[in-house]
């Protein structure tokens, strides 16, 4: 029995889990504090639409809105204002086909709200194959 020579060597340890604690709560911290997106300054870049030919085939339902936000269905103008009126002259035209494809032409300075409420009436119809009129432009063409 050596009781003098037998030293128990204790070994220095640092225990890592509190520290890993602290980190992870920071790092829970920064990440639902910052923000990502800054609409504020938000630059936004409208596409272009390119000249390639497109597929003609099935005759589109074409909806147009002039600068003033008045709606003509085809060659009908929607009497009235409101998302109702023009309902019913799309439904009219239409023919009870909704696979039919429909173009929107939308005079460049009209505004948002005139697009957005034939869309929706457009929807609301059941109509799925919606698109948006554009002027083709040239490459290298500056906007």
């Amino acid at each position: 029995m050596r009781i003098g020579n037998d030293r128990r060597r204790d070994e220095f340890e640092i225990n890592v889990v509190p520290l890993i604690d602290v980190l992870l709560t920071l790092l829970m911290f920064f990440v639902l504090t910052s923000t990502f997106i800054q609409h504020s300054r938000m630059q936004v870049t409208l596409p272009n639409a390119s000249t390639q030919d497109r597929d003609m085939n099935a005759p589109a339902l074409t909806i147009m809105v002039d600068r003033d936000g008045r709606y003509w269905v085809g060659s009908d103008a929607v009497p009235g204002e409101g998302i109702d009126a023009l309902k019913q002259v799309i439904a009219r035209n239409a023919n009870g086909d909704h696979d039919r494809p429909v173009t929107i032409r939308a005079d460049a300075v009209s505004s948002h709200q005139s697009v957005v409420t034939a869309m929706d009436a457009l929807g609301q119809l059941g109509f799925t194959r919606l698109s948006i009129a554009t002027t083709p432009t040239k490459p290298g063409e500056a906007q």
